[in-house]
């Protein structure tokens, strides 16, 4: 990289930390003009694209990136941002497992940023699929309720136009039809209520990122945690539980294989929670 092409960068990397996104894009488009072979600079222009919400030119930019180094975890990151708001959550969870996956073999460390991000990709799609669902279970409902509506006003038209000897009374038809919807909208409204009433147990969850667990492990306290959140509180923050405040090292985690077991068994029965 020149000199020019380096003050460039180090000028949009300013310009964005100022939140002045374009003049931002400026720069670095005139520095990719001097040298198209600097992969960070096509990123740093994709999230520049990403904050004004142009993400048909995020993907465009991070797939040049891409061309030059495959494994580049921001350039995948980033693409997945996009496709989440243009609603392709297929995409965008490729996007970020791939992303990933080449933060590890690079050793690189996002935290949990990586990973947040796919359980979002993740929830929006579920939710999306749901909306879909419920508009359609809606649509049903109204076709259903027409159907039987109909139906009752032809055989009402049918039993008085025609001299049939077995013909049900008009009120007897009203009330065999009133029962039919009753029990079509009653049954609709079981399912709405089952879908409202979602919710994942407190106990289910870790006691520092607050979802669902995946890898639980007891204390000697008798708590239990998420073994990634605990061990990156273990490191970062101390050698103490962070309930109760007692001395704590990473050798004194047990599995809690019951715990898991019971979390197992109420994702398998509940799959929309995975993602919650």
């Amino acid at each position: 990289m020149s000199n020019e092409v380096l003050e460039l960068k180090q000028q949009g990397n300013k310009l964005f930390s100022q939140r002045n996104y374009e003049e931002a894009i400026s720069c670095y488009t005139k520095a990719l003009v001097r040298d198209d072979r600097v992969t960070t600079i096509y990123t740093n222009r994709a999230l520049c694209y990403l904050k004004l919400e142009l993400y048909d030119r995020v993907l465009r930019d991070c797939k040049l990136a891409l061309e030059q180094d495959k494994l580049l975890t921001k350039a995948h990151f980033f693409m997945g941002q996009a496709y989440v708001e243009q609603k392709k959550y297929d995409e965008a969870i490729a996007c970020f497992t791939t992303a990933i996956e080449c933060a590890i073999v690079k050793k690189e460390h996002f935290g949990d940023d990586l990973h947040q991000a796919l359980r979002r990709a993740k929830k929006r799609k579920l939710n999306f699929e749901e909306e879909k669902r419920m508009a359609e279970e809606v649509e049903l409902q109204t076709l259903l309720n027409k159907l039987l509506i109909d139906d009752l006003e032809r055989r009402k038209s049918s039993d008085e136009s025609d001299d049939v000897v077995d013909a049900e009374e008009p009120s007897q038809l009203e009330s065999k039809y009133t029962n039919h919807l009753d029990t079509l909208n009653n049954m609709f409204a079981q399912l709405d209520d089952r879908r409202k009433k979602r919710d994942v147990p407190d106990f289910l969850c870790g006691k520092i990122s607050f979802e669902i667990m995946k890898d639980p492990v007891i204390t000697p306290s008798g708590v239990t945690y998420e073994r990634a959140n605990l061990e990156e509180h273990l490191q970062r923050v101390g050698h103490f539980d962070p309930l109760t405040r007692e001395p704590l090292k990473r050798e004194q985690l047990v599995p809690n294989l019951a715990m898991r077991e019971v979390i197992e068994d109420f994702l398998e029965n509940n799959p929309w929670a995975e993602y919650y």
